[in-house]
């Protein structure tokens, strides 16, 4: 041990040692406690600071100071640090064992170590394929090893350079993923890269570590950077493009960036065709590239299709509808029969309307009809829910949009395209409203001309995750016929989660009928206490529900407008979960613990593994040694390396927006004035209608009254919808009214309707 100087008054000093083992260590941030062995003190020591990966095992040099914890006593509060790996046969095993590299925990550890003895790292640098020496090593676990050996060392390097940054170890650990053995060599040269290229870093970090690497403030890349930055973090809002002045006024206000300096980033970015500037008349829009691309080409496919000859003919159409109208279990009403005619009819059309109004009963009609001329029908939907739902009502097979179109991992792109389009003469797609811009993008695209395309939704509900407004820009665009639902009809009216819906959607308060003794589905528990309405919630979940009316608490979804707070989902889930899943063994992965039987949600598409963003499942398999769990989603079990697992969170609580497309025998939805910047008419709208057989809100009525009184809709940029109906005077005036879509009358194209 030596002490190498003082600051502030305080000696920092330098420890020597073996780390022996970790305490406690968070992925996310890096923050690690552990014990470890110096070399001139015969007891360990507890050591606390930021490690990017810890390895029993592995010899430090930490420099830092002690420090006198309130309730762990002394501390060795290490600052700066560096790593070398063991040397002994001993310190190996530990490094091997602490499961740091893929494919080998503790029992491989000891075989490796016992056959390679102190040489072993070594062999692992030069000669990797040895470790075939060892019977049932194989070549999988071969593969694992040497990537993830790679990476190790790769990290360390990285961390070496950007420590005395002040870079944390979860910044750093994001960094490599993203350029693996480049990534020294990009943060040299332009930091400003960080902020562009990868999710989770922002413009603030890489212009520190920009600023302490020597960059200018007033240097171009910086401008460059910042001004890509605010136009990706408007199109996480949901813009397709934002105004090219308001853009510049923005990057000024939150970065600093000069107006004329703003304005010649934006130059150069266009140049570097990394954005697209659009005049749009009174006005000149910023687009990413790719969203320009996706927007201007779905209203040339879309305006292709519409234009393109039915591939579909019915010999007697009129005849044949009434006929298969005529057949279904129940009359249709007269709104429902003209949206059956103008499905027959038309080459694209747009179905809407809210719960218990017969869009469903519609869709089967429709279909029946087709099917009738013999054509080919494919059914999809934007999530697994959603498809799951549309198979069950149409009784005919529905996927995804992303398993329609084929997605190819190894080709990183849909195998269903223009040149090679789905086979197909009606295509339907529902839950429409929550297609984004590059989704709906992607299948206009593979559409085959012939087909008549159908899409279906609740334009009320909250739009789409991504960027753009597609179903209400269709909608406003004019040129597609419409049908909107309005009439709830008597069987759906019997339910007060429908009939509430409605008035909702409507701007009146719900109505209760929990007092009344006739028996209800719409339930309302007044907590103005946040903290006793979580557990209020998690009562009901637990005990209440179940007990009262039968359902298991797997069908019980509980729905938060928010994220963080007592009653948001994070909070939430970490109660529920132990509330219902009270399991000892669990992998932690930094703030989250995963349990054998916990219901989780993916949040990232992953194409390899045909997992979306929002799909749900159960964990059916976990292994603490190896970390590693399988979750079963549906029928498919996928399996998840501890690394992966970034891309899994607990789903007892979600958001309401990753509801979208979902529907569950029972909801729950906290509604407190503590949710205030959410309390919006569609948000409290989509919640009630995931509902199906139970919906329970528990909060204050008035942070209720506020979100339905609430139909201010945050405007969204795009410019579909004049792209489709080609010029502006087309476009219906202030695109849609906040109060829902206006009832239009049917284009009569075709002279035998």
């Amino acid at each position: 041990m030596e002490q190498l100087e003082i600051q502030n008054g305080e000696a920092r000093e330098t420890l020597a040692g073996t780390l022996e083992r970790v305490v406690f260590h968070n992925e996310e941030n890096g923050w690690t406690v552990f014990r470890m062995n110096v070399e001139d003190r015969e007891d360990s020591v507890a050591v606390v600071g930021v490690m990017a990966v810890p390895q029993p095992g592995a010899r430090i040099r930490a420099q830092g100071r002690w420090v006198n914890h309130p309730r762990f006593g002394r501390q060795f509060q290490m600052e700066t640090w560096k790593e070398e790996l063991p040397a002994t046969e001993e310190g190996i095993r530990l490094f091997l064992a602490s499961g740091c590299i893929r494919g080998i925990g503790p029992k491989w550890a000891d075989r490796i170590v016992e056959r390679f003895g102190a040489a072993t790292l070594d062999i692992m640098d030069t000669e990797p394929e040895r470790m075939l020496e060892l019977p049932r090593f194989g070549k999988k676990r071969l593969a694992e090893m040497k990537a993830s050996w790679q990476e190790h060392q790769g990290i360390r390097e990285l961390m070496i350079f950007l420590q005395p940054h002040g870079v944390t170890a979860g910044t750093a650990m994001r960094i490599y993923r993203e350029y693996g053995q480049d990534s020294l060599e990009v943060v040299r040269e332009n930091p400003y890269r960080l902020a562009m290229d990868i999710r989770g870093i922002g413009f603030t970090t890489a212009d520190a570590l920009a600023k302490k690497l020597g960059f200018e403030e007033s240097s171009p890349l910086r401008a460059e950077a910042a001004m890509l930055y605010q136009l990706v973090q408007l199109t996480e809002e949901g813009h397709v493009y934002y105004p090219r002045d308001l853009l510049l006024e923005l990057a000024e206000e939150k970065l600093a960036v000069p107006a004329p300096l703003g304005e010649r980033a934006l130059d150069e970015l266009e140049r570097e065709e990394r954005v697209v500037l659009e005049d749009l008349g009174d006005h000149t829009g910023v687009y990413l590239t790719l969203n320009h691309r996706y927007e201007s080409q779905i209203a040339f496919y879309l305006k292709r299709l519409l234009h393109s000859p039915k591939s579909v003919h019915f010999s007697q159409p009129r005849k044949l509808v009434a006929s298969v109208i005529r057949e279904m279990p129940f009359a249709l009403a007269e709104e429902q029969k003209q949206a059956v005619y103008t499905a027959a009819s038309s080459k694209v059309m747009v179905l809407t309307g809210g719960p218990g109004t017969g869009k469903t009963t519609i869709l089967n009609a429709v279909i029946k009809v087709f099917q009738e001329a013999r054509a080919r029908i494919l059914l999809a939907a934007p999530t697994g829910r959603a498809a799951k739902r549309m198979s069950e009502a149409s009784g005919l097979e529905a996927r995804t949009i992303h398993r329609l179109l084929e997605y190819s991992p190894s080709e990183d792109g849909f195998k269903r395209n223009e040149n090679n389009p789905l086979a197909c003469g009606l295509l339907v797609v529902d839950e429409a409203s929550m297609m984004d811009t590059m989704l709906m993008y992607h299948l206009v695209k593979a559409a085959p001309l012939g087909a008549t395309f159908i899409l279906v939704g609740d334009v009320n509900q909250l739009p789409s995750v991504g960027p753009g407004n597609v179903l209400r820009d269709v909608i406003a665009s004019g040129v597609v016929p419409v049908v909107e639902l309005v009439e709830v009809f008597r069987q759906a009216a019997e339910s007060d989660i429908i009939c509430n819906a409605h008035r909702i959607n409507k701007g009146e308060l719900p109505e209760l009928n929990q007092r009344s003794g006739r028996k209800t589905d719409f339930y309302f528990f007044r907590q103005e206490d946040p903290e006793a309405a979580a557990s209020l919630v998690v009562e009901l979940v637990q005990d209440r529900i179940p007990r009262t009316f039968g359902f298991r608490s797997e069908d019980i979804q509980v729905l938060s407008p928010m994220l963080r707070g007592a009653v948001g989902v994070n909070s939430l889930n970490r109660r529920l979960q132990d509330a219902v899943n009270p399991q000892p063994a669990a992998l932690v992965r930094g703030d989250r613990q995963f349990r054998l039987n916990d219901r989780v949600m993916q949040i990232r598409n992953n194409y390899d593994k045909d997992v979306f963003n929002g799909d749900t499942g159960t964990i059916i398999y976990l292994d603490t040694e190896e970390r590693e769990l399988t979750v079963r989603f549906d029928d498919r079990a996928v399996d998840y390396l501890w690394e992966e697992m970034d891309e899994l969170i607990p789903a007892y609580a979600i958001s309401i927006h990753k509801s979208q497309g979902g529907e569950y025998p029972v909801v729950v939805i906290p509604l407190m004035m503590q949710h205030f910047m959410l309390l919006q008419r569609n948000l409290v709208y989509t919640a009630v209608t995931r509902g199906r057989k139970l919906v329970v809100l528990v909060g204050e009525w008035k942070a209720l009254a506020i979100a339905v009184k609430n139909n201010h809709i945050r405007r969204r940029y795009t410019w579909l919808a004049h792209r489709l109906a080609g010029n502006e005077g087309s476009v219906l005036a202030a695109m849609l009214p906040e109060t829902g879509v206006e009832q239009r009358k049917v284009r009569e194209e075709e002279e035998e309707w």
